[in-house]
Parts: C-alpha cells; structure tokens; sequence
C-alpha cells in the first residue's frame, strides 16, 4: 500500500505580514520572501501576525491571528463560528466595502480577462445584509462522542460540520432554528441515517427536505410530523435521489413566490434552482428589463431560462418570448408557470446551449433583443450564434466575473458590440461570490 505523501512542514509561530491587496475570494494578499500568501480573516492595508495552514508550490495559505493595524472597514463579525464555517468569507468587513471590492473584482475582471471596459458603471444594487439566505443545503451528522447532532456549512478546509447553533445569513425562520432541529433528529431512531437538510423559503412558507439513507419507522416519521405541525415547516423526506422527494406534512405542498411589478407567480420545488435572495430577485428583474427596454412590437430571447425567472416578466412586455433552457425539468415547470399566469406569447425549449443551435427552427426565425442568465461557465460557445442574430441589445446576467469578462470580450473585441454598462448585485452578502450584469448594445 503506498504511503501518503505528507505536504512541507508548517512553521509553529505566528508570521507578520502587511497585506497589500483582497484576492477574489475575500483573502488578504502579502508576499513574503518573494511567495504569495492569502490570508483569511485580514483586509487590505491592515498589518496581522498570521498562521500558515498550508504551503503549496506556488503559494502559501494563513489565517489571520492578531490584528496590529485595522482597515477602516473592518467591524466585528456577527457570527460567533466566523472564521471555522465555510459559509461565509467577509463578515469582518462593513456590508458597503464588501460590494465596492465586488465591483472592483468585476472591474478587474473585464478589464485584463475580457480587455474591455463599460461605457457606464452602474451602482451596485443592494439589500437586506442578514437574513436573506432562502436556498440552502446543510450537513447533518450524529456525533456519537459529543452524543448530539450536529447541523450546519462545512469547516473551512476541513470535511467537517461546524459546531453551530445559529447562521445569521440563512432566513430566520431555520437560521434560528439550528439546534432545535439537531435536538429533533437526535431524538429520531434513523439519528445516524439523515445526511442533509435542503432548506427552501418561498414567501410565506419555509421547507426542509431531510435526505434519510434508510426507511424510517413509523415513531420517527410521527415525531416529524408532530415538529412539523407545531413548528409550522413544510417536511418532506427524500429516500433516494432527486425524483424520490416527497412531501411529509402537509400531505400537499406547493412552493411559490411571486414578482408583483409583473404580476407573475412562480412554482417550484424544494430542491429545484431558484434564486437564493428574493429581495435582490425582486430588484434584479425589473432592473434587468428596463435595461434590455423591451418594445410591445419586439421578440426577445431569453436563454438558460431555468423556471422562466425573466422569461415570464419578458412576456409581460413583448410581442414573443423564448425560453431556452438545458434541462428538461425546469422547461416544464417553466411551460406550466406562464400556463397558470396566463401568459400566450411565450414558448419554451429544451437545448444543450453548448452546441449548434442556430439551425433550430425557432432560433432562425430571428429575435430583436436577448437576455442570457448562464451558470458559472457561462456562455462562450453561444456568444458567436447570439451575434450572428443581429440583436440591437443584449443583458447579460452573471453569477462569475471571469467568464462574463471572457464572454464580454468576445462580444466588443470580435462581434462589434459596445459595453454600455456593467454592475455588480449583492445577491450573495459576507461571501465573495460576485453577481453582476451587463448591457451590450449594437448600432
């Protein structure tokens, strides 16, 4: 059996550094003998005694121990496991700084990735700071030395659930709500068999899906029922993998949030992709919509549509919509939600957006303006068929800066379109995942 290699032997004492800048993922920068180190927990400008916790080839990771000199943003994290759970990197820095270092994150991006840069830069669109976590999934594990159940996001760097009895970014109704569910599945016989909680809020009702690895008994199931009932939660368990999601109590569960600017509802399900901050959500839309300035006479293309999040506002404005959209499952839902809204002039297709698609027949028969909403990879093999379209405008809504800047510089530098305007959206606050969207326009 081969041995494990071991990695470079860490030093035991505190180092000092200066950290001279804030890495894309939230980490203070400084270099010390000529090597890089990031290092959690500290802010640019700030001087800190740090701790190696890993050394790579070439880089090395700390973790901030004493702060001898404070950045002027920095302030005292609300979370009392900041810095042990994964979930959230930037507490210690005011709310206003975190989305201004986003947009100079975006800013970077554009420019030395994409070599471009926006006509306008538009400000940042924010909301609720606490709180605003509605999608979520959470490890559970029952700790039979510590004989309690553990609920919670990963330890940083580690495989482990974090001892937490709160998370201040999850919405409340199960953010503060962490131990009581660890006391209910410790009482439960199936303790050691529930691997994960999927939390999913709409606008008035709050679901969890409990993964149990095993059938329960008939007591565990009366005891969810009962915690259920009198807590108010939706439960469902789910036995096996995403088709086997059931609802516990109430027997009949819908999800459902709405966009009252479009007057627009939306089904979905508890472990179906939705937007985590609806406060955003509801701002992003029509932000989006008057950036694309949809005409009554105009068709438009919406492209990695999911459940029809834009596409059903779009439908609101123009003469056609299309949705397009990879997977099958959310085209349905997508097609069943402008059914229950009433809404005729729009059409939904499945197609892997990755390959040819200008040879489909609703792709050729032409579109005036598009909006595309891709997944972190983004859009790269589309971009060059969105451009031979011809469209005026194109929104661009994106959730990674590095492939919206490499996909913006396809559009300017090689489609001859002009960056009218760029922004960045705190969907995600305390963490450094950066949303952001951009307005491209052709004459």
């Amino acid at each position: 059996m081969a041995r494990r290699r071991k990695g470079p032997k860490l030093p035991s004492e505190a180092q000092r550094a200066v950290i001279d800048d804030l890495s894309h993922d939230g980490r203070g920068v400084a270099h010390l003998d000529g090597k890089t180190v990031f290092i959690e927990g500290a802010l640019k400008g700030e001087e800190v005694d740090f701790l190696y916790v890993e050394k790579k080839r070439h880089y090395d990771v700390g973790v901030a121990q004493t702060i001898h000199r404070a950045a002027p943003e920095r302030v005292e994290p609300r979370c009392a496991v900041f810095g042990i759970c994964g979930g959230c990197a930037l507490q210690h820095m005011d709310p206003q700084a975190q989305i201004l270092a986003k947009q100079t994150v975006l800013m970077e991006n554009l420019a030395r990735i994409g070599k471009v840069q926006p006509a306008h830069l538009l400000p940042p669109l924010s909301g609720p700071h606490w709180g605003y976590r509605r999608k979520a999934r959470l490890g559970v594990r029952y700790v039979a030395k510590k004989g309690r159940v553990l609920i919670g996001f990963r330890e940083k760097r580690k495989p482990y659930i974090c001892e937490m009895s709160r998370c201040e970014v999850l919405h409340p109704s199960v953010g503060e709500r962490l131990d009581e569910l660890a006391a209910l599945i410790g009482r439960l016989e199936a303790r050691d068999r529930i691997a994960q909680i999927e939390v999913a809020v709409d606008d008035t009702q709050t679901a969890l899906v409990l993964r149990n690895l095993s059938p329960l008994q008939k007591s565990d199931t009366e005891t969810l029922i009962q915690y259920a009932r009198d807590s108010s939660l939706c439960l469902f368990l789910q036995p096996g993998g995403p088709d086997s999601v059931t609802p516990l109590w109430p027997a009949q569960i819908q999800l459902r949030y709405a966009l009252p600017e479009f007057q627009v509802q939306f089904d979905f399900s508890p472990t179906g992709f939705t937007q985590v901050n609806t406060d955003i959500n509801r701002k992003m839309v029509p932000y989006a919509m008057a950036m694309l300035d949809v005409q009554a006479d105009e068709r438009v293309l919406d492209l990695f549509c999911g459940l029809g999040n834009f596409t059903l506002p779009l439908a609101r404005l123009a003469r056609e919509v299309v949705g397009v959209e990879g997977s099958e499952e959310l085209v349905a839902l997508a097609r069943a939600n402008a059914e229950r809204n009433g809404l005729d002039k729009v059409s939904f297709h499945v197609a892997d957006l990755a390959k040819e698609v200008a040879l489909l027949p609703w792709w050729k028969e032409g579109f005036d303006k598009v909006l595309l909403d891709p997944a972190r990879d983004g859009a790269q093999e589309a971009i060059p068929h969105i451009a031979k379209l011809g469209v005026k405008r194109i929104v661009y809504v994106s959730c990674n800066p590095a492939t919206l800047a490499r996909d913006a510089g396809l559009l300017v530098n090689e489609h001859g379109y002009t960056l009218e305007k760029a922004g960045v959206m705190d969907m995600f606050p305390h963490t450094a995942h950066v949303e952001s969207i951009a307005l491209f326009s052709k004459k």
